[in-house]
């Protein structure tokens, strides 16, 4: 009898050593310090908190499924990196939104860049940026709406889906990120969090368009054409349009935080908290010469 009493009390112990050891990896809290280990995807990364900064060091490898790269619309390969952020724990909001090229980085330390460096360019002087997710141009994305820079970096354009799918609860909010000023980067399963941001009413300008890039070159002409979300230049920002604001953000029962959304912006272009700003380029253009982004880097002002 003792021999069976102690046979079980070796078993409980090893469970409960079995999930503490686990516990790092779990995809349902990363407010504190983690680690995350994927031997079948290689991905590597470390998050730990040192006073008020939350440290994250990464391969940036993602730690799910994804589509097959190189790809027809994208001939890059994934490879590892090695990449170290830091977001302050204490995150300060100042309210006024500022563009950054880099919003955020997901959990698993692959980032998150909406944005493309897609143009066409138009004789009669207008400049279009490309939007990621649209139906003109192949860009490879795969089913997470990611796909691979040319240095090997995976990142995201629109919702992690894989990522997302990892989380196991039933909550709707999901935490799938750290925003560069430290706020955190939210998913909503049932989409309850709408955008602001609409389709402008007016057409397009532009004669004699092109665009072209190593792989492939397409003639266009835009004038007098709708807009459809192919251009960046096709949306504007609506205050009180939806419930987030030019960032995507939102207050949540008094904290700040910003929601990837399955509509345009997909992932904020800006940031309404205080950060370290590293240098990343100018803002992406709008459809007229000189249009666009105002100065400063924020998002085109609101339409009241």
């Amino acid at each position: 009898m003792n021999n069976y009493f102690f046979l079980l009390l070796l078993l409980v112990l090893s469970c409960q050593a079995q999930q503490h050891r686990e516990a790092p990896t779990e995809f349902d809290n990363y407010l504190g310090e983690y680690r995350i280990e994927d031997a079948d995807h290689g991905t590597k990364t470390n998050v730990t908190i040192q006073g008020e900064q939350r440290i994250m060091t990464t391969n940036a490898l993602p730690n799910h499924q994804t589509g097959n790269f190189p790809n027809s619309g994208n001939p890059n390969r994934i490879s590892a990196q090695q990449r170290t952020y830091r977001f302050t724990t204490k995150p300060t909001y100042t309210g006024e939104a500022k563009w950054v090229r880099e919003p955020g980085v997901a959990v698993n330390g692959v980032k998150f860049e909406p944005g493309t460096a897609e143009v066409v360019q138009c004789e009669s002087g207008e400049n279009y940026r490309v939007e990621a997710l649209q139906d003109l141009i192949d860009l490879g994305l795969d089913f997470n709406h990611a796909h691979v820079q040319p240095t090997g970096a995976y990142h995201y354009h629109g919702t992690p889906t894989s990522l997302v799918d990892h989380v196991h609860d039933d909550k709707d909010l999901v935490h799938i990120g750290f925003a560069m000023d430290g706020f955190m980067i939210y998913y909503s399963r049932s989409g309850q969090y709408q955008s602001s941001y609409k389709l402008i009413d007016e057409h397009r300008e532009g004669t004699d368009c092109v665009y072209r890039n190593p792989h492939q070159r397409r003639n266009l002409d835009l004038a007098h054409t709708e807009a459809d979300g192919t251009y960046q230049a096709d949306w504007e920002y609506v205050s009180g349009l939806g419930d987030l604001d030019a960032c995507n953000g939102i207050w949540l029962d008094g904290e700040y935080a910003y929601i990837v959304t399955d509509e345009y912006p997909y992932i904020g272009r800006c940031l309404m908290g205080a950060y370290q700003e590293r240098r990343q380029g100018p803002p992406p253009g709008g459809r007229r010469p000189g249009g666009g982004h105002p100065p400063g880097g924020g998002p085109p002002p609101p339409r009241q």
